[in-house]
């Protein structure tokens, strides 16, 4: 229906023969306007009918996955946030348990080296002390010894010098004593003259 009609306004228009002249050049005839007026309007509404809901229901996915997307980012620049700020205070707890830890160790150390030191002087104290009863030991076990030998070489001495065998304990008291008796008397003699 279109088609003819269109057809039959085509053919009359080219039979009048008559063309336009001066401003009738650049407007169009009317049923140039008529129908491309209801061409436009059957574009129009086929588009608006099937094409612009389209479009739109693009735009809205499109939209609401940048939403998504963005409510997404958020999240998870919210999570972010508060794993650093939680790794944060794991780091500053971490840190202040280590300075503890040093601390203690530092305490502990300086215990250690005190009971060790104590322990050392005590040890060194005990071998001193072990050290000097050895050595008074080994001292009277000297003089004890020294006395002897020095008492048997006196006696020997004494012997040959009085004259006599000095190997009966009885005569060694007694030249011990006359020996003792002299040095005595000798000293006292001395000790007048020098007055």
């Amino acid at each position: 229906m279109i088609v003819p009609a269109l057809t039959a306004a085509v053919l009359a228009a080219a039979e009048e023969g008559s063309e336009p002249q001066g401003i009738e050049l650049l407007i169009p005839a009317v049923y140039d306007i008529v129908w491309s007026s209801i061409v436009l309007v059957i574009i129009a509404i086929a588009f608006y009918r099937f094409i612009l809901p389209s479009f739109t229901r693009i735009l809205d996915e499109r939209t609401a996955k940048i939403e998504g997307g963005l409510a997404k980012a958020e999240s998870v620049q919210a999570e972010a946030d508060a794993a650093l700020v939680r790794y944060t205070q794991e780091l500053a707890a971490a840190r202040s348990d280590a300075a503890r830890i040093r601390e203690e160790a530092r305490v502990e150390g300086a215990a250690i080296i005190a009971e060790l030191r104590t322990k050392a002087s005590g040890e060194a104290d005990r071998i001193l002390e072990t050290a000097q009863r050895q050595i008074e030991a080994e001292r009277k076990q000297a003089s004890v010894s020294l006395r002897s030998e020095v008492g048997t070489l006196a006696t020997a001495l004494a012997g040959k010098i009085v004259g006599e065998s000095l190997d009966d304990v009885a005569r060694q008291s007694r030249v011990v004593d006359r020996f003792l008796d002299e040095l005595d008397a000798s000293t006292t003699a001395d000790a007048g003259k020098g007055k």
